[in-house]
């Protein structure tokens, strides 16, 4: 993310300054009000329980449905049933979709140590040897893979970010869930503290290594081993940032894929797509990806966040997106976090090359959020 966060000179005059002055103070780009924090804290819960659901389910695929060409079976986690069968076609379900649909777009944008380790010759060698143990005795795959020798190593890249986001849910489920408990007992109580224990627990995770080995036939592969030198923080959870958060990909329904028409951007870089952009209003419509996140959380809302929704001039029947306006808000918490963590020095520091730095980088990650939903989450 350091490629796309160059700023121009620090200038008290950028239009976000109000935020910046926010954050060198020790405050979030989210306000600190006991609104705030109960909708924050509630919707993080629901969004962890969530996630660990979602992370369980593509680190399943990633180890179980190694080039699986026809996975009718992949969101069961390897429990079939008819009684889950009939559930999952009534849609009283998981939407495990919505996962897919971030690691496509982690996938689609790349960046990080993930994203360069995958175009090395070395993941292909280790990716062959994953390749040939599975297709040997199989006549269709082994004439594939002569016919289109990048057909398969492709699959194999995509589960390979199936698992990465899958150990990265893993860690930030944690983090939720144990934000909610905090708060349970009386430890949280300000946006701060909301975002301090966030940034605590990718602090701790930064270092974790992201590693990934599927067995096949008896035989483990190694097809991200441990030597390759893969962590949480810069190969998984700042690629994540810019493709979920930030870039994201166009919603179909809402903008037309006509190229003519120009009205996707035709560079990556200027996506602006992501979590902190959409506008929640088209929640609830075909096409738009987050409206399965949406109702999947909406089943783990602790009471006091319903009660919240359900106080409000529509009560349920706009829930989806008060779900998803509330949901930006902890967004903005996060991008607070990583803020913060990746920081070139302690934005309280008194030394004044260290500040004009800090500033420097903070008018980074303001000219992002320029076109972003931060004023709309700000008190009227």
């Amino acid at each position: 993310m350091t490629d796309t966060l160059k700023a121009h000179p620090p200038s008290s005059s950028h239009p976000f300054a109000p935020y910046i002055n926010r954050l060198k103070a020790g405050g979030a780009l989210l306000p600190d009000t006991q609104q705030n924090v109960m909708e924050v804290v509630g919707i993080l819960k629901s969004y962890g329980i969530v996630l660990d659901a979602y992370y369980r389910n593509l680190l399943y695929i990633s180890e179980h449905q190694f080039l699986v060409f026809f996975p009718f079976f992949k969101y069961f986690n390897g429990d079939v049933s008819f009684a889950k069968l009939l559930r999952h076609w009534q849609h009283d379900r998981i939407n495990f979709e919505y996962a897919e649909y971030c690691m496509k777009a982690m996938f689609w944008h790349g960046g990080g140590g993930l994203d360069a380790y995958l175009d090395s010759p070395e993941f292909m060698a280790r990716s062959q040897s994953a390749i040939q143990t599975r297709i040997q005795g199989n006549p269709g795959l082994i004439a594939l893979h002569r016919l289109f020798p990048e057909f398969l190593p492709e699959h194999v890249r995509q589960l390979a970010y199936y698992s990465g986001l899958g150990q990265f849910w893993k860690v930030m489920s944690e983090i939720f869930l144990s934000l909610s408990d905090l708060y349970d007992e009386g430890k949280i109580q300000s946006i701060p503290q909301v975002v301090t224990h966030i940034q605590d627990g990718l602090v701790a995770a930064a270092s974790l290594p992201i590693t990934y080995t599927v067995t096949l036939r008896n035989q483990t592969h190694e097809i991200i081993p441990l030597s390759v030198g893969l962590t949480f923080l810069p190969d998984v959870a700042v690629p994540y940032v810019e493709a979920v958060f930030f870039r994201g990909t166009p919603f179909s329904g809402t903008v037309s894929y006509n190229a003519q028409l120009h009205q996707i951007p035709p560079d990556q870089s200027r996506f602006g797509y992501g979590a902190l952009f959409a506008d929640p209003l088209p929640i609830g419509g075909a096409g738009i990806p987050p409206t399965l996140l949406m109702q999947d959380m909406r089943h783990y809302l602790p009471d006091y966040l319903h009660d919240i929704y359900k106080g409000g001039k529509r009560g349920e029947d706009d829930l989806r997106v008060k779900i998803c306006e509330t949901f930006q808000k902890s967004m903005f918490c996060v991008t607070t976090a990583t803020i913060f963590g990746l920081a070139p020095y302690p934005l309280e520091t008194n030394d004044p090359e260290q500040q004009r730095q800090n500033q420097v980088y903070l008018e980074g990650w303001m000219d992002r959020l320029l076109d972003s939903r931060l004023a709309e989450v700000q008190p009227t």
